[in-house]
């Protein structure tokens, strides 16, 4: 009797809960779940930089905007160079025998480095109290310092994080592993903006620095609890006197194929689609649709909780065989008619058309990155799945934090000629072509993965 009924909740959790056959003999889901740690460190600290601060430092600090923003940016110059890093993990060497270890140990320090500095920066470039007597050109360089180390930090632990779960995850389990470690990254972001709202609903200066620190603090806890006997030590990986290949030669190797030039290109045009709006999204809500700063917070919410059913649903169809292009291809076809309701949600004034619009375009946002990152794994060569999936990273970054800039921009000039209403559907609509690009760039690449994953193998082999 008993075993039946471990039997019926064993099959009760792998039908009910997605990601819970995610786990292998090699990887069970323990393990499993404490790496995907990391992404939750991640998500605060993207968190805290594009969403707590953001607000902290126009309002509280009484920082300009346009500073703000070039702050922001920052972190963004180090997304092209996740390739060159993933590349590094691929082929690291070190005394201990460990490959990616070194790698996610060095970015979570600086991360935390960057974080620790990071209140201080901010109110000495805010010149609140005694920090008013130090010259402005020493918090900008501090804030600037600040933000860059945050941004490599979580750049390196990110990609080589994602590596070395392909390399502990069988084939057959990997786009299960994929939408564990983004539904960890959306609930890390969830969560800690809920914990920072509240923790900073009183500001104080004192108060920040608390937050802020307890941020960095507990960055390295996670991350060290996740890297906690993870990868397995290797005398293959310890020192040797021959050098390690060309990384201009391995990357030119790697975008010689037309479809890995192609591919990159549709990741890169289906990121900026989805993400244009990211800037737009409560702003469009209260100033067309006039609704509270309540009701504009839960839109960030809906976009999430689109993502996790596109995550879930993802997982599922991936884990059956499905071409992981057709289904991103798929995510992109399902933000058509979301950005199509946002749009009409204007001259119509029905806010639900709005809400249910948002949640198709996390479910479509979730559908085309769960979709284009398991291809990403499926084709990466085992010796270089640092590099491909150091790729995706800097192309999906690149991209968003562009189109994030180019959203708001372009908002502003349409405005400037049709008027508010018209700026944002100005965006909307430039999105909507986007995703109809991104569509005619993977149609030619769909079924074509399996073939290249073969031939890899082949190769391998």
């Amino acid at each position: 009797m008993r075993q039946e009924m471990l039997r019926s909740w064993s099959r009760f959790g792998t039908k009910f809960l997605p990601f819970a056959d995610a786990a292998s003999e090699s990887l069970p889901l323990s393990r499993l779940l404490r790496l995907s740690l990391f992404q939750i460190s991640v998500g605060m600290a993207l968190v805290l930089m594009i969403g707590t601060l953001t607000r902290v430092m126009i309002v509280e600090l009484h920082v300009s905007a346009t500073l703000v923003g070039l702050m922001i940016s920052l972190p963004l110059v180090f997304a092209p160079l996740r390739a060159l890093i993933g590349f590094r993990s691929d082929h690291h060497r070190s005394a201990l025998g460990w490959r990616r270890v070194p790698y996610i140990w060095m970015g979570t320090m600086v991360q935390f480095g960057g974080l620790s500095i990071m209140p201080f920066a901010l109110l000495v470039l805010s010149g609140m109290g005694h920090a008013s007597h130090a010259p402005a050109w020493v918090g900008q360089v501090a804030a600037a310092v600040a933000f860059l180390l945050v941004g490599a930090g979580l750049h390196t632990t990110q990609t080589v994080g994602l590596a070395l779960a392909t390399d502990l995850a069988p084939p057959e389990s990997r786009p299960k592993v994929v939408g564990l470690m983004y539904v960890m990254l959306l609930l890390g972001m969830m969560g800690s903006a809920v914990l920072f709202g509240l923790a900073l609903a009183e500001f104080s200066p004192g108060r920040l620095i608390r937050v802020i620190q307890a941020a960095a603090v507990l960055t390295l806890v996670l991350n060290t609890i996740a890297l906690w006997k993870q990868e397995s030590r290797s005398r293959m990986n310890r020192p040797a006197e021959q050098s390690a290949p060309d990384f201009r030669a391995t990357w030119q190797l790697y975008c010689s194929g037309e479809q890995a030039t192609r591919r990159l290109l549709a990741i890169g045009l289906g990121t900026m689609a989805f993400t244009m709006e990211d800037v737009l999204l409560e702003p469009y809500g209260g100033e067309i649709l006039r609704l509270t700063v309540g009701e504009t917070t839960l839109l960030t919410a809906t976009l999430a909780i689109g993502g996790l059913f596109g995550f879930a649903l993802a997982s599922r169809v991936l884990s059956r065989g499905m071409d992981p292009l057709r289904l991103a291809a798929l995510g992109a076809l399902a933000g058509l008619p979301a950005f199509a309701m946002v749009i009409l949600a204007a001259p119509t004034g029905v806010a639900t058309l709005f809400g249910v619009g948002t949640l198709l375009i996390g479910f479509g946002a979730g559908l085309f990155g769960h979709g284009t990152l398991t291809a990403t794994m499926n084709l990466a060569p085992k010796t270089h799945s640092g590099l491909a999936l150091g790729a995706w990273g800097a192309v999906q970054a690149t991209g968003a934090g562009i189109a994030i800039a180019l959203g708001g921009i372009l908002r502003d000039l349409a405005a400037m000629v049709g008027g508010s209403t018209f700026g944002y559907t100005f965006v909307y609509a430039l999105e909507i072509v986007l995703l109809v690009i991104t569509i005619i760039a993977i149609r030619p690449l769909i079924g074509s993965d399996s073939a290249e994953a073969n031939l890899s193998n082949n190769k391998r082999v």
